[in-house]
């Protein structure tokens, strides 16, 4: 295993990120749990009704999840009434998604805390700070190939533990 410079790694970050994500899905985590539900069902109503009508396979991708993975959790949200599963017009072979009235219902109430959370972290910022957080988060999307590349390198017991 290659030794790790702990003086380059910026724990300090790190930390600030996990505090803020936990507590950033602490609210909608509280509302779903209410109803059975969980990050996976949010994630599913969120994008549906930001895209109303798009295809399973884009879900899918969107996620970067299984088929399999998905299908328990969409067939609770349509069971439930939270999301329409309704074939394409041209291709009847697409499976189209749609939020009920009850999905975006469910969708608002998951976000409004949310946007409340970001609203009042950002009630003082500039529009250029504003506008840097958002390029932060833009770059830290995707996948970093030298991250990726460095993972596969390192050896892991069957605990999982490095």
């Amino acid at each position: 295993m290659p030794a790790v410079d702990e003086a380059q790694i910026d724990f300090e970050t790190i930390e600030l990120l996990f505090f803020a994500y936990r507590d950033f899905v602490s609210d909608p985590d509280a509302i779903l749990a209410r109803i059975d539900m969980g990050r996976a069902h949010h994630r599913v109503v969120y994008f549906v009704c930001r895209q109303p009508g798009m295809m399973v396979t884009d879900l899918l991708d969107t996620l970067e999840i299984t088929k399999q993975s998905l299908a328990r959790v969409l067939k609770q949200l349509i069971d439930l009434g939270y999301i329409r599963q309704m074939a394409g017009a041209k291709d009847r072979r697409q499976r189209r998604l749609y939020p009920t009235l009850a999905g975006r219902e469910l969708a608002l109430a998951l976000s409004e805390p949310q946007s409340r959370r970001i609203a009042h972290a950002m009630e003082d910022f500039t529009p250029e700070m504003r506008q840097t957080i958002k390029r932060f988060l833009e770059r830290m999307r995707g996948r970093d190939e030298a991250v990726a590349i460095a993972i596969a390198e390192h050896d892991f017991d069957d605990s999982g533990d490095l």
